[in-house]
């Protein structure tokens, strides 16, 4: 057979050009025809004499001979590795081969055992692979944007995936896209991922979405690619997001940055959804990123209530449920990220109070709604007090009810409208003086008599500063207006009932209204255009303490309905702000406490650092508490006999109670 071989190896070596493979695949099917032949005619020996004596079987005798003498006969080995090299280069460059041919003698070196395919033919192809696909990406990255590159980076993956399926060994496909993703991606990610004009960032700020799902893809197969894409998303993401709730300009209105804020997660939820496949980790570093810059700004919890307090006055008229849910679920994502959740339900509390007793909330459905969510979130704790708002509205409206039919005789004249508001569910307010009307007066009384006389062991105080009024009014020339207007409002004009001309002293004399709010009462009522039902001299801007004022003959407007508002800022004034956040501080001592004496009753003793880390942990719920504060209340329970300290470890507390 050697000698055989050995002339058959000279008629391939004779072949030219493209016919010395065709050369070799035709003698090598006859070789195999040949060995099986006589394979079969030695079988008898093949079973009994080789096992038994150790020799090699016949037709592996017949491949490694075949090995020996054709495909590493000196001069066919190295022009072979070089005609199948330069078939796949040539395959690379656009032209089209004779895959058949290909896969036929890629298949007899497999044939002559997995070492043959690999010293002769793969590990010289990954290494003439990767010097091209070292020059092809270097040029490339010269000459294309991060998109262009990407795709092109993304095609010649697919091209050697597609290779191995059609002619070469299926384990060489990993060590192939080894070799790709190594030279087109690894080596120059990092100058992908920055480049100008086209990096990461700019495909975040032109939603990209194939361009960004292509790099996600690509990176996800080179060890640190994904983090890369992250480290880069998050930076932007903070940065722009430190931008948006550090603004000046954008502070002005609450409402607007809330909506930025939503359409910034609106945005980012639809990249990591549409191109990162919903990747967890990037969804994390979402959240983490919201939860940073949310916080940066101490009066986002403030604003995040005033565009829920828009939403339910009028933002939301119209709009159906599903999408009224869509709304308050974007707004609990963005409460979940707020680390003082206790500031935001001081506000809430505050707006909410304000929309019911004005009866300028859109949905009863959706503030419950909201309300139920909230109670999800943070407990029934949170929201108790929420709750019992609902519940004294409901009650007021059955009081009303059974006073007026106690009393049928009020048919004529002025109709009250009573909440009856428990103290400690509505927002503390302070109790303002305000001398009524007497016709309101004498009928107040008789509800303060009827309602202490079916309730026993109850104190009604009146919070006029909340209340408005509906009156009708005659102006110069006959014209007849109906005025909604403030409680306080209604005391002043009912004064010119009895006088033509009234000083801003008799005014303040008679009604007794503490002097700011008079005065924006006032203003609002002289000095805003089309809502001026009176004069005063001389004419300003601002109230002072020697302008008189009388009713304006000359009054007129469009609508027989006037509603002449308070004029009032939304948001907070600075005193207002301190006021709150004091509020807010006292809330959270007991909190505070309530949670040391919680954790030290169930541990007995702790050590200080490890008791500050479980208040915290506890708390963060609802807020952050500063260990300072935490100190503070700890000193507190040891001077009331909760706690004390070790004898000899002074950082050591024990439970006492």
């Amino acid at each position: 057979m050697t000698s055989h071989l050995k002339e058959i190896s000279k008629a391939i070596e004779a072949a030219q050009g493209e016919s010395f493979l065709e050369e070799l695949n035709r003698k090598w099917n006859d070789h195999n025809k040949a060995l099986q032949m006589i394979r079969d005619i030695l079988m008898y020996m093949d079973r009994t004499y080789i096992p038994s004596n150790h020799k090699t079987p016949v037709h592996e005798l017949g491949l490694n001979l075949w090995r020996d003498n054709i495909v590493r006969s000196s001069k066919i080995q190295t022009r072979l590795l070089n005609t199948l090299l330069d078939l796949v280069h040539r395959e690379r460059t656009g032209e089209v081969i004779d895959r058949g041919l290909m896969r036929n003698i890629i298949k007899m070196l497999m044939d002559l055992g997995s070492a043959v395919y690999q010293e002769d033919f793969e590990k010289h192809f990954l290494e003439v692979s990767a010097e091209f696909y070292k020059v092809e990406s270097q040029k490339f990255i010269e000459c294309c944007d991060c998109g262009e590159y990407l795709k092109k980076a993304e095609k010649r993956l697919n091209e050697e995936i597609e290779r191995v399926t059609h002619y070469l060994d299926t384990k060489s496909e990993i060590k192939i896209t080894n070799v790709v993703e190594k030279e087109m991606i690894a080596n120059h990610m990092l100058r992908l991922v920055h480049m100008d004009n086209s990096g990461l960032v700019n495909m975040l700020l032109d939603d990209k979405y194939d361009d960004l799902g292509r790099m996600y893809n690509l990176c996800r197969r080179v060890p640190n690619g994904l983090l890369t894409i992250r480290e880069v998303m998050t930076s932007h993401l903070r940065e722009t997001g430190k931008q948006l709730v550090t603004d000046p300009e954008r502070l002005k209105d609450p409402v607007e940055f809330v909506q930025r804020l939503l359409d910034e997660k609106d945005k980012y939820d639809s990249i990591i959804n549409k191109a990162f496949i919903n990747d967890k980790t990037f969804q994390n570093a979402l959240t983490n990123s919201f939860e940073y810059f949310i916080n940066l700004n101490a009066r986002s919890p403030e604003f995040i209530s005033l565009f829920v307090d828009d939403k339910l006055r009028k933002g939301l008229k119209g709009v159906s449920e599903e999408d009224v849910e869509i709304i308050l679920d974007k707004v609990m994502m963005l409460f979940r990220y707020l680390q003082e959740k206790d500031v935001f339900e001081k506000y809430y509390k505050q707006h909410l109070a304000k929309r019911l007793l004005s009866g300028k909330t859109v949905s009863d459905d959706a503030e419950r709604s909201l309300i139920v969510k909230l109670k999800t979130e943070c407990g029934y704790q949170f929201t108790s007090k929420l709750e019992g708002m609902f519940t004294d509205m409901k009650t007021s409206q059955d009081t009303m009810q059974g006073f007026y039919a106690s009393h049928p005789e009020l048919g004529e004249g002025p109709t009250l409208v009573v909440q009856v508001l428990t103290t400690g569910s509505w927002p503390t307010q302070p109790s303002a003086t305000c001398n009524l009307p007497s016709e309101m007066s004498a009928l107040c009384e008789k509800f303060r008599s009827y309602y202490l006389g079916t309730h026993t062991g109850r104190r009604l105080s009146w919070q006029t500063n909340m209340g408005n009024a509906d009156m009708k009014a005659s102006f110069g020339k006959g014209q007849k207006h109906e005025l909604n207007v403030s409680t306080y409002q209604m005391c002043v004009l009912m004064l010119f009932n009895n006088a033509e001309r009234l000083s801003y002293k008799e005014i303040e004399q008679a009604t007794e209204i503490p002097a700011p709010e008079l005065k924006r009462c006032l203003q609002s009522m002289a000095c805003v255009k089309g809502k001026n039902v009176l004069r005063k001299e001389p004419m300003s801007k601002e109230i002072g303490e020697e302008d008189a004022f009388f009713v304006n003959d000359k009054f007129s407007s469009k609508f027989y309905k006037v509603k002449i508002g308070t004029v009032v800022a939304q948001k907070e004034s600075e005193p207002e702000k301190q006021e709150t956040r004091q509020r807010v501080e006292e809330d959270r001592k007991p909190q505070i406490e309530a949670a040391i004496v919680r954790i030290m009753k169930s541990r007995r003793v702790l050590d200080h650092n490890n008791l500050i880390s479980e208040v915290t942990k506890q708390l963060q719920q609802r807020f952050l508490p500063n260990p300072t504060e935490i100190k503070k209340r700890i000193e507190s329970l040891i001077e009331r006999d909760f706690l004390e300290r070790d004898n000899v470890d002074r950082k050591l507390y024990r439970y006492l109670a």
